[in-house]
């Protein structure tokens, strides 16, 4: 299916005609009708951005509270029964890996439900020259070598790369070292062996997953850096919005 490219005017900007004298009751439609078009696509449907902020809430909540139970803060004093400060940190941990395990789920839910551009995040069309020469086309625009990059509607050709393999599948890992872990504190025998059990095997040891889980937390740090740096230059640099789209859904073009 290939994307729906029609663009839709959605407003105005332009300032009276210098040098002219204009009836202060006839300004707006002057400025109105010497004014460029402004076009926006309507892309990010409302659980796509539900998802998207949420999502990044219980990443900030995951990457905090993980780094504190892996890196515990200073015992305090007292009696033991009187404080439940890594409880407490436990507690986070796990509803927000909650958070983000039952977002996924409907996440991908939606990529069946939603538009096309819903759909992006969950493959990559490798096998097509067309699309390696527009990754190649946006490295180059990263790399401050080409003077302005192609318009793209939805998810640029190397966004769309990053956010598959270096978001979807590493966020995919984390869920099921994380639920492996948990599944360690229910005992054998439990829904939570039953489903994520294999996993500690697979890699090797419980100290092994505890160590890979922590480098995927550095690893989906790293993604959220790139992300923000890329979203903001897009914004201010690029020829089409990107850090508002995320709020209205809309995706507007400069030029």
């Amino acid at each position: 299916m290939n994307p729906p490219n029609a663009l839709a005017s959605s407003g105005t900007t332009a300032s009276p005609p210098a040098g002219k004298s204009v009836d202060a009751a006839n300004v707006d439609n002057v400025i109105t009708a010497g004014a460029a078009t402004i076009k926006s696509v309507y892309v990010y449907e409302v659980p796509i951005r539900i998802w998207h902020w949420t999502n990044a809430l219980a990443i900030v909540v995951l990457a905090i509270t993980g780094y504190l139970i892996g890196s515990p803060p200073p015992s305090v004093t007292g009696e033991a029964s009187d404080h439940f400060i890594m409880g407490y940190i436990r507690f986070a941990h796990f509803v927000a890996g909650y958070v983000m395990a039952i977002g996924l789920i409907g996440r991908t839910y939606w990529a069946f439900a939603g538009n096309y551009y819903a759909r992006e995040l969950y493959w990559v069309p490798l096998f097509q020259l067309a699309y390696w020469k527009d990754v190649l086309s946006m490295m180059k625009w990263y790399a401050f070598i080409s003077p302005r990059p192609a318009i793209f509607i939805g998810h640029n050709p190397l966004a769309r790369f990053s956010m598959f393999f270096t978001f979807l599948v590493p966020s995919c890992f984390m869920m099921l070292t994380g639920f492996a872990m948990y599944a360690e504190g229910e005992q054998p025998g439990s829904f939570y062996e039953a489903m994520f059990g294999w996993v500690i095997p697979l890699l090797g040891q419980s100290q092994d997953v505890h160590t890979w889980h922590h480098f995927g937390m550095y690893g989906i740090l790293c993604f959220v850096i790139l992300h923000i740096y890329a979203g903001v230059r897009e914004e201010i640099m690029g020829r089409t919005s990107m850090l508002s789209t995320m709020i209205s859904g809309h995706r507007t073009f400069k030029d």
